[in-house]
């Protein structure tokens, strides 16, 4: 799936609303809106590939689930067409063996 202008800047939109609302967790908003474009498709579809590209920017919130999933879960990331049930399954899918298993994010769970 290519990515289009409007999709990125949907992407962008996402996370300067709900990384910009979450200060506490140190998001930032600019650097992570480009670093998580590759993951559009992967939290679409989980039948999708996840690019190298994606799994190396979701790592980054290894650290900080929270950010993610503040992600995951907002208005705007439903509205891109983002599923959080796909979207929770990344770090999964990415292979991490440092992702926070069980932490609850809504009414989903890191697999």
């Amino acid at each position: 799936m290519a990515f289009s202008l409007t999709n990125l800047l949907s992407l962008f939109v996402i996370l300067s609303v709900v990384l910009g609302a979450n200060a506490a967790s140190q998001c930032a908003v600019e650097s992570e809106a480009t670093n998580l474009a590759p993951c559009m498709e992967a939290a679409q579809n989980a039948n999708a590939p996840v690019s190298a590209g994606c799994c190396n920017a979701v790592h980054k919130f290894s650290t900080d689930p929270a950010c993610l999933c503040s992600v995951m879960l907002s208005k705007t990331a439903k509205a891109a067409g983002i599923d959080p049930a796909v979207a929770i399954s990344i770090p999964q899918r990415c292979q991490f063996s440092d992702r926070p298993v069980g932490y609850k994010c809504g009414a989903y769970t890191v697999p």
